[in-house]
């Protein structure tokens, strides 16, 4: 059993930068493709980015140009720095283990999550 715990979120202003992390036990992450979501209220859960094994990453066009994903393996853990960001940006952020071995932003493809971390941007 694999559990992930997100924290670096808070309330911020527009133009400021978080970074987000995500740390696990129970299972060692360095193996496992892992994604960053994001879901605002009324909205459905949205790919944020996403990080291989091999550090390979891939973005939502949202955020692209802002934001970086990073993993340091020796950690466990799993970052996003989130720089610019806006008042759209604003929802819990969730990190997630991927069944597959590349990343995908289909939520479905994803098998572990954390209990998410609220980000608040104002205007």
């Amino acid at each position: 059993q694999v559990q992930l715990t997100e924290s670096g979120g808070g309330l911020v202003q527009a133009g400021d930068s978080l970074r987000l992390s995500c740390s696990a036990s129970g299972r060692t992450l360095s193996s496992y493709a892992m994604g960053w979501f994001r879901q605002a209220p009324g909205k459905e859960r949205e790919f944020v980015a996403g990080i291989t094994s091999s550090s390979t990453t891939t973005y939502a066009d949202s955020v692209k140009g802002r934001v970086s994903i990073s993993r340091d393996n020796a950690q466990n853990t799993v970052s996003l720095q989130m720089n610019s960001l806006k008042p759209e940006d604003t929802a819990v952020y969730y990190c997630a283990v991927s069944s597959r071995t590349s990343t995908t932003s289909w939520a479905r493809d994803y098998y572990y999550w954390g209990q998410g971390t609220q980000v608040t941007v104002s205007s």
